[in-house]
């Protein structure tokens, strides 16, 4: 970790408690994020941070001022990959002015970087790996080493984060490193240091926190004129209230007003979006959701997407009811052998199988399963991820009668069904329920075009995909662009601007028009700014492992 002072002679002889609650404990955060996942890293960071002594504060690389940070010491970078590693969109500007002449020496201060990517792309983790080259080209130190994390991110950065903040919190307010010092940080911030107390060695933890001074931005509409708005509040709450109570206040000492379903902490119905996450709102902290713009900490609060808002917060959930109805989510039960109790006769079912059928459909709430997916507010008819979750557990029981099977195929496959989803990956990124949700529904949208025939353009471009990954092993967009999208999808893109854009070489940050020299031998598919997945292993692209475990017989 470079040369470091370690000797006991520091300032913190007045005790390790003086010394991290003395002079300049501020810890920065720049987060540069594309989808969101590196700026909600950034605000975990800085709750974990304060049980190190530090005062985190989270900075959207967004207008942020580069020079500031020569006086800063103790700063962390959380920079997320876009593209054929390029910067994120918040961190553009930022990274230019950086690497230009007008950018400070940073000699007096100590980083850390954490980078998020995908190893899917050939350039994993780039935009992290470009920060954290230039910070130490500039004259800062390292603290402790890079870590670049794949799409499964939480673990290892949670880990990283358990090393970087104890040693930066035993940097002191002049820049100075005490090494010896980390260890016994760890020891503080565990609570292990702390002898318990009460007369039966027990102390009750304290879960209050002091309170912030947060904005607090609320959808409002107001149907009686069909207007639309947003109203704000500056207010001061303690850190551990819950988004819920925050509502509630506001409610009842600013405007009452205000309409949002006020229910317990796990109904199902009083969901909300803060911040750009769809949560219930009375199981989260105020503290732990709040985003940092400049000195501000704030909270955007808006209905959940995908439903017809009623008032402000309140949205009607009778469509999505609506749709349910239309699965028909009864029980046609098939003839089948039982078990003769003293009850009566019962069917019997192995335990994998019933635990199987259970979690395709174990979700936290059909609502916010359904606003979860980014097809939902864009297309009316779609029945949606939550209906389409239940449905495809019925048709996975065993105790379905065949005619039954029969008909949810047909609501599986149809214009409505699985094949009008067109990412998974939102749903696979929330919380709340386990992967065996999203798999599930990816194990239905296979079944669904291998039921099809492979028919229709999902179909089609499924089958020219797995034949093209079957002949060589690999994913190589040379040859998807030609025969994934088949001969008549290649002239269609004639008149789409598709060939156009790539032949001509415009790019969404007007970077190289070459990504490599593969251009110049095997265009147009080398030119412009296409995904860099060239003879990259199969094994890294999730979605294709999982087509072919559902359909590796038929090629």
């Amino acid at each position: 970790m470079g040369d470091y002072v370690s000797e006991d002679t520091t300032s913190a002889e007045g005790g390790l408690e003086d010394f991290l609650n003395s002079g300049d404990r501020s810890l920065d955060v720049l987060f540069g994020s594309q989808s969101g996942n590196a700026e909600g890293l950034a605000s975990k960071i800085v709750k974990v941070a304060k049980s190190y002594g530090l005062q985190g504060n989270v900075h959207d690389m967004d207008g942020f001022d580069f020079n500031s940070l020569s006086s800063k010491k103790r700063v962390i970078i959380v920079c997320s990959t876009w593209g054929e590693g390029e910067q994120p969109d918040n961190a553009e500007d930022l990274w230019k002015f950086a690497n230009s002449s007008a950018a400070t020496r940073l000699e007096g201060t100590h980083f850390a970087v954490c980078a998020l990517g995908d190893t899917s792309y050939e350039l994993f983790c780039e935009s992290g790996k470009e920060w954290d080259g230039l910070f130490e080209k500039l004259g800062a130190t390292r603290i402790v080493e890079r870590i670049d994390c794949d799409v499964d991110y939480d673990a290892p950065a949670s880990e990283w984060t358990l090393q970087a903040l104890p040693a930066l919190a035993a940097v002191d307010s002049t820049g100075q490193f005490f090494e010896h010092m980390v260890e016994d940080i760890v020891q503080y911030a565990s609570g292990s240091s702390a002898g318990a107390g009460g007369e039966d060695g027990f102390t009750v933890p304290v879960i209050e926190a002091e309170s912030i001074q947060v904005e607090i931005s609320i959808f409002r509409f107001d149907p009686s004129d069909n207007a639309t708005g947003r109203d704000s509040w500056a207010c001061a709450m303690p850190g551990h209230l819950s988004v819920l109570d925050a509502l509630r206040a506001i409610k009842e000492g600013h405007d009452g007003s205000l309409a949002f379903r006020d229910g317990n902490d796990d109904d199902p119905t009083t969901v909300v979006s803060v911040n750009g996450r769809l949560l219930f709102p009375g199981r989260v902290r105020i503290d732990s959701i709040v985003t940092s713009r400049g000195d501000s900490l704030r909270l955007r609060i808006d209905p959940i997407p995908g439903s017809e808002v009623i008032r402000d917060l309140i949205v009607d959930h009778w469509a999505l009811e609506r749709k349910r109805e239309s699965s028909k989510p009864w029980m046609v039960a098939a003839t089948r052998e039982g078990i003769q109790t003293p009850q009566a006769v019962f069917g019997s079912m192995g335990q994998s199988t019933a635990l199987r059928i259970h979690s395709l459909a174990d979700y936290d709430s059909a609502p916010l399963l359904h606003s979860s997916s980014d097809a939902v507010p864009y297309a009316n008819g779609f029945l949606g991820p939550a209906v389409l979750a239940s449905t495809w557990a019925r048709r996975n029981d065993p105790r379905t009668a065949p005619e039954r099977a029969a008909e949810l195929d047909s609501i599986l496959g149809s214009s409505n069904g699985i094949k009008a989803e067109t990412d998974l990956a939102p749903i696979f990124r929330r919380d709340g329920y386990s992967k065996s949700v999203p798999e599930g529904l990816l194990e239905a949208r296979t079944s669904a075009i291998e039921n099809d025939s492979f028919n229709g353009k999902l179909g089609k471009h499924v089958w020219w995909y797995c034949w093209t990954v079957k002949s060589s092993g690999k994913v190589n967009d040379t040859v998807l662009y030609r025969q994934v999208l088949g001969p008549i999808g290649l002239l269609g893109n004639l008149f789409s601007g598709v060939t156009a854009r790539m032949v001509l070489g415009f790019t969404r940050t007007g970077g190289n028009v070459l990504n490599n020299l593969l251009g110049m031998v095997a265009p147009p598919a080398g030119i412009g700014k296409m995904p860099r997945q060239f003879n990259s292993s199969v094994v890294n692209h999730h979605q294709v492992v999982a087509i072919y475990n559902e359909m590796d017989g038929r090629f």
